[in-house]
């Protein structure tokens, strides 16, 4: 494979990455929820569980593309952190807008003191900040070693200092002692995005970088597939059998989960790979293309204008309710039932946003950091 040669199966991967983001995150209602589309509980991975760590995964992959141009250059440093910067502040100002429109729509004056500090984006840019900082500076042995020191070193600590509740488990303790309890999600006792958890979505997004560097050794034939697959395989059957001592857990970001959620990482790339790149099947992957050329985009307007709806309310009948809510009940739930609704509802809402893409995408607007 050429080393400047672009995979369209990456582009179409991060499209299903935050296609079923965007699906998990706005059904009509959270108690009619089908269970696939939940997160686990606490330990356990549910397919819903897959999707923020392919997405770390992809950050890594692409990495392995857009480090290579400054091989022969002084190293980008201002560049990483410029977009590492620019990421953490986009998921500020999406934490900071609830705050905002609820004062605006519902007159609560908002108390920063109790602002959360991290979240999705703010996850993204620091697992993405030093996992370039080790790609940069490390051999790729050193590298290796930087993953396995990450990933026991983690296990280490949430065995022995703390334990693995929600409440006592070590991650949590440091982020209440860093963080403050306030600035958590929902305030606390643990954020599932929080800074401590975040130590080992670097190693997530470092394999990701692995497996990009090698993909651009290898031809691209259906050869290369069946080794990704059985990669794939392989970190399956090794999660598994960390779990029996480590379980797998999305809120602690728990080493087996890291090995586990890139076996699926592996497969489903490798999925994409062979269909798109290998075999030439383009047609079915294009919608997802054009969601995954603008995700950080569509990831940050959906959630300001779902935040909006959330904050203003409508009479429905003898209630005032939020105008998500009244879009939902009226819309979706009148014809479909509850639970049909609120899956219909969120299915709406990608194709809502999907059709704002598909508008930037003819006119070639890519937004991007």
């Amino acid at each position: 494979m050429s080393r400047s040669q672009r995979l369209v199966s990456l582009d179409v991967f991060r499209g299903i990455a935050i296609t079923a983001m965007i699906l998990v995150n706005h059904p009509g209602s959270w108690d009619r929820v089908y269970p696939p589309l939940l997160h686990a509980e606490w330990h356990g991975c549910t397919p819903t569980d897959l999707i923020f760590p392919s997405f770390l995964f992809i950050v890594g992959v692409s990495l392995s593309f857009s480090l290579k141009k400054y091989r022969d250059k002084a190293k980008p440093y201002l560049i990483i952190l410029r977009r590492a910067a620019i990421i953490f502040g986009l998921g500020l100002l999406l934490n900071t807008s609830s705050l905002i429109f609820l004062w605006l729509f519902q007159n609560i004056e908002p108390d920063f003191t109790k602002l959360r500090l991290m979240g999705v984006l703010q996850r993204i840019s620091l697992a993405y900040l030093f996992a370039s900082l080790i790609i940069l500076n490390l051999s790729k042995k050193q590298r290796a070693i930087a993953v396995i020191t990450i990933l026991f070193g983690y296990w280490l600590a949430l065995a022995f200092l703390g334990d693995f509740s929600a409440e006592n488990n070590f991650a949590a303790q440091m982020d209440r002692m860093i963080l403050t309890s306030d600035r958590l999600y929902l305030g606390g006792p643990y954020d599932p995005e929080g800074l401590f958890s975040t130590l080992p979505a670097i190693a997530t997004v470092t394999i990701g970088h692995f497996t990009g560097e090698w993909l651009q050794t290898q031809p691209i034939k259906s050869n290369t597939t069946m080794k990704m697959i059985l990669a794939g395989l392989s970190c399956l059957l090794v999660g598994k059998l960390w779990d029996l001592v480590l379980p797998l857990n999305k809120a602690l970001w728990t080493s087996s989960y890291v090995i586990f959620t890139a076996g699926w990482g592996l497969l489903l790339f490798g999925a994409c790979f062979e269909a798109i790149d290998v075999r030439g099947w383009r047609k079915w992957g294009k919608p997802f293309e054009i969601m995954g050329l603008n995700a950080i985009f569509v990831f940050v307007a959906s959630g300001i204008v779902t935040r909006i709806l959330y904050t203003t309310k409508i009479v429905n009948g003898q209630e005032t309710v939020s105008t998500y809510s009244w879009l939902y009940l009226n819309g979706f739930r009148s014809w479909a039932g509850d639970w049909r609704g609120s899956l219909f509802f969120a299915i709406a809402i990608v194709l809502f946003w999907w059709s704002i893409l598909y508008l930037l995408y003819r006119r070639q607007w890519f937004l991007k950091v």
